[in-house]
């Protein structure tokens, strides 16, 4: 607890002494409420402050309004003859216990997500004069090299240039697996590092890195509000306004027609505080706000309450192909070289015109080959966009490419049907034969697919660039319901535009891809989820949804968190607005006590902040 509600733990239990010690004092003069009163300034004094406060800011209607006006009229009812004075204090002492529920409730919402995120380093040792020097993160500028020790936090993105470990990556990705890095390879800041020491590159500064664009990410995730969240927010300045002049008619009206004025303040004491609005007020927000700590703990950042709400909506999925259905991962799956050449010739010859190439078509070539060649043989290397390259090997031309690279320059090859991308080769005019490259589908795929259908996707969608052989391929496989191939990023935004005008007026269409390309698609879905983004500033910038590793998997899971996030924010106001009405009606009427009102108001907020809790515990244990 932090010191201000170990206070307010004190306040209420002296409070209650006091209240105890007041009800066992065998008095009922005209002075009675002098014995409560203690009791009551010590739970009371600063709800009463906050509300003279408020009215003078202009900001009459709210609980601290309510809890006022409801127990300083319990108190004024007794120069009727019919003090609540014990039911005052207790009302004002259990809204204040509510309220400590409620702090507790949403500080252990925001040390779990502290926890989850505590990944901003406090130093960072930077090697400078041939020194180790500890600064602070930000003052490291690009290009310096680090030291990362084993058991600290990498405080900086940057790639490795000597030593090998393994990272503990769960912050980020919410994976217990840890990661093998060795020089050469990309490191994230907010990592932590097991076993070996290393030195590191510094990429970004710290600004741009991937912790601080995570922290900030999730520090601002409470800007964007669910429609449920305004509309609770909406509903309260309405009805607050409206309970106050419902109580205001039930103490006139009946009074100057029966009399009995003393009856009819009671019944309308008793309605203000049913009436008081802080259950929803309160427990909306923070069922909000502990599915996105769940899905948190996860490895999925969610960038508000809206778009968990959104992804509860969700009935057609669109994803991209190469690195988030498949892996990216390109390899030569077939050889198949022409009439007199040999399978060694052709891939010699391909590849080492790729030699300065970093495509993964050109890298899947030169491994396939497994020899490094010598680039002195190669000269007068031209890449033409989207078809491939043209260079001279040992002075002689080469072509390696698409089908309509060759014929273009006069070399006839003829069309191959294949589950993947076709390279073809020539040397000095002559047709060398063609080689696979496929990419390779993502172990958990066709698991993560059936599951989405299981949460209530109704279409699944593929989009890609790649041929139309090699994306059916991909579909059958996974089984998706629609394929679209051979698509430029303007033809992906054409497709989600017609598909978007095709959904329902309540259902919602996700996009889900690398989010470093298809930024404009990302943008344009109802839900834009960026899938493997660990690093990719692209990524955590673009899209609304974030998962922080390669599981397609991981996508079902934050749609069983929304609706899961949803179903205890409709349980809160359902249950909330049923006991309300009935007491309300039953206060209306003379059949309800103060004790009954206290139970309606904060017994009705406590029993919602903790099942509001229970959304920080969605998605535990399925990362």
């Amino acid at each position: 607890m932090t010191k201000r509600q170990r206070k307010m733990l004190w306040r209420i239990g002296i409070s209650a002494g006091l209240l105890v010690a007041a009800v066992l004092i065998p008095y009922d003069g005209p002075w009675q409420f002098l014995l409560f009163l203690p009791a009551y300034g010590v739970i009371g004094w600063d709800v009463l402050w906050k509300a003279v406060r408020n009215i003078a800011h202009g900001q009459i209607f709210d609980e601290n309004f309510l809890m006022a006006l409801a127990t300083v009229g319990a108190f004024g009812t007794g120069f009727f003859g019919q003090g609540e004075y014990p039911e005052a204090v207790f009302v004002m002492l259990f809204y204040q216990v509510g309220e400590f529920f409620q702090g507790y409730a949403v500080g252990k919402s925001r040390r779990s997500i502290t926890q989850l995120m505590d990944i901003r380093p406090d130093y960072a040792r930077v090697i400078r004069e041939g020194a180790l020097v500890q600064v602070d993160p930000e003052e490291v500028a690009i290009g310096e090299e680090i030291v990362v020790k084993p058991g600290e936090k990498v405080p900086l993105d940057g790639t490795v240039v000597e030593g090998s470990s393994t990272l503990d990556t769960s912050a980020l990705t919410g994976e217990s697996m840890p990661r093998r890095v060795a020089a050469g390879d990309g490191i994230s800041s907010g990592c932590l590092n097991l076993s070996g020491l290393l030195t590191v590159r510094v990429e970004k500064e710290f600004g741009q890195s991937t912790v601080a664009k995570i922290l900030e990410l999730v520090e601002n995730s409470g800007a964007k509000k669910a429609r449920l969240e305004n509309f609770i927010t909406r509903f309260a300045r309405v009805y607050t306004p409206a309970v106050v002049l419902g109580a205001v008619l039930i103490a006139v009206v009946p009074s100057l027609v029966w009399g009995g004025w003393a009856g009819w303040i009671h019944r309308a004491l008793m309605f203000l505080v049913v009436s008081c609005p802080c259950a929803l007020v309160v427990s909306v927000p923070l069922s909000f706000f502990g599915g996105i700590g769940g899905a948190s703990r996860a490895g999925i950042l969610v960038k508000g309450g809206s778009f968990l709400e959104m992804l509860a909506q969700t009935r057609t999925v669109v994803f991209d192909k190469t690195g988030t259905l498949t892996q990216g991962d390109f390899s030569v799956t077939q050889v198949c070289p022409a009439s007199g050449v040999t399978r060694e010739e052709l891939l010699e010859t391909a590849a080492l015109a790729e030699h300065f190439s970093d495509h993964p078509i050109a890298r899947s070539l030169q491994e396939a080959w497994g020899s490094a060649g010598d680039p002195a043989r190669l000269s007068g290397v031209e890449e033409i966009s989207g078809k491939g390259v043209r260079a001279r090997i040992d002075g002689k031309t080469v072509l390696v490419g698409s089908r309509r690279l060759l014929e273009k320059a006069g070399v006839p090859c003829a069309p191959v049907e294949a589950a993947g991308t076709v390279v073809h080769a020539a040397l000095a005019g002559r047709y060398l034969g063609y080689a696979v490259i496929s990419d390779r589908v993502k172990p958990d795929a066709r698991e993560a697919l059936a599951a989405l259908k299981a949460q209530g996707v109704r279409q699944t969608v593929m989009l890609t660039g790649d041929t139309p052989q090699a994306a059916q391929a991909v579909g059958r496989e996974l089984g998706l319901d629609t394929v679209y191939a051979g698509l430029l990023p303007g033809d992906k935004v054409d497709r989600v535009e017609d598909l978007l005008r095709s959904c329902g007026p309540k259902a919602r269409l996700a996009f889900v891809g690398d989010g470093i390309n298809d930024a404009p698609v990302l943008s344009r879905a109802d839900v834009g989820i960026a899938m493997g983004a660990l690093g990719s500033d692209a990524a955590i910038e673009a899209a609304d949804v974030v998962l922080m590793d390669d599981k397609p998997s991981k996508l079902a899971l934050a749609m069983e968190i929304s609706k899961g996030t949803l179903r205890i924010v409709r349980e809160n106001i359902g249950f909330a607005l049923g006991v309300k009405a009935a007491v309300l009606l039953l206060s209306a009427l003379g059949y309800s006590t103060m004790w009954a009102a206290v139970f309606a108001d904060v017994g009705v907020l406590i029993l919602a902040v903790l099942n509001a809790s229970r959304a920080l515990w969605l998605g535990r244990g399925r990362t």
